[in-house]
């Protein structure tokens, strides 16, 4: 289905090998034509693909590397895998990165080093312990990080609240308190939340004060007043970096908050990106005009871990 859809994006058929590197892959490469595009079997149905081990690896980059002359690395949603088709093979060859490699580390760059302010973070997901690494790096260079999701129950606990059966993290509670502590008021959180009797679309619902949610409920969305203290706080801002739902935005009565947030960041006077994974699911989900954002990133956890400061090194491959 792959290389039917390419093909029609491409006008002109695409030749697909069903193997990696076996004979099949090695026949159709031999068989190409100028300007005919392969397209090889899901590279990780190959174990040396994400092999740990350097030499099972490294053998696999070989066989990938003598199909070819060059080498140009467009997917920035894997460069922050040590996969051989990622770090190995352009040490094998003459290697360049793709022009949305380029634009995204581009992007990224200009929201951790220089960014515009005031600079505001929402940061929404389940887990704060997905998201502590990139809370760390950015807490010191944004004046407010907002906080949805499943994560913000972590958060409310440590401030003292009940939450129910909402998704709790017991082990982080003292972690968020520090991070509570260290910001000063910088970290907003969200004042009501939608308290349902069970994770489903059917479920009974209410808006309730995040002071008063039920033992017997859990939460699944932000809350109206909490939707617009978050709007109000991207509002002025000049630089908004967005990652993660507000809440479980695949279900309808749960959608309303990462909805809300999403058009208030849209309106902004700045620069906004959608830190990819949930987020930009989200945005087509909810059918929302994907040209109001200043950038919409293609790799959800490439781009968090080049927030955290660590090396990808799939663009650390392309560097040297």
């Amino acid at each position: 289905p792959v290389a039917t859809r390419l093909g029609e994006l491409l006008g002109s058929t695409v030749v697909f090998a069903d193997d990696t590197v076996g004979p099949a892959a090695t026949e159709a490469v031999a068989a190409l034509q100028d300007g005919q595009v392969l397209l090889l079997e899901n590279l990780r149905f190959n174990a040396g693909e994400t092999s740990k081990d350097d030499a099972e690896r490294g053998a696999f980059a070989d066989q990938l590397a003598a199909f070819a002359d060059f080498y140009v690395d467009d997917a920035f949603g894997a460069v922050h895998r040590k996969h051989a088709s990622v770090f190995d093979v352009p040490a094998r060859l003459p290697h360049y990165a793709g022009g949305l490699v380029l634009k995204e580390v581009e992007v990224l760059r200009k929201v951790s080093q220089s960014p515009e302010q005031p600079y505001v973070v929402v940061l929404g997901g389940s887990k704060v312990s997905d998201k502590l690494a990139v809370i760390q790096a950015l807490l010191p260079k944004v004046d407010k990080l907002l906080v949805g999701g499943g994560m913000c129950f972590t958060f409310l606990k440590a401030q003292g609240h009940e939450v129910g059966k909402s998704l709790l993290e017991a082990e982080m509670v003292a972690v968020c308190a520090d991070l509570l502590a260290q910001a000063d008021g910088r970290i907003v959180l969200p004042v009501d939340v939608v308290a349902a009797t069970e994770f489903s679309a059917d479920a009974t619902h209410d808006v309730v004060a995040v002071s008063e949610i039920p033992a017997d409920r859990l939460g699944l969305d932000i809350g109206p007043k909490s939707t617009e203290l978050f709007a109000s706080a991207v509002a002025g801002a000049k630089t908004v970096f967005w990652n993660g739902p507000m809440g479980v935005f695949e279900l309808a009565p749960f959608a309303a908050g990462t909805r809300g947030v999403a058009e208030a960041i849209t309106k902004i006077d700045g620069f906004s990106v959608v830190g990819g994974g949930d987020s930009a699911a989200a945005v087509r989900t909810l059918g929302l005009d994907e040209s109001a954002f200043g950038h919409i990133s293609t790799g959800g956890g490439a781009s968090l871990e080049y927030l955290e400061g660590k090396t990808l090194p799939g663009v650390a491959a392309l560097e040297k």
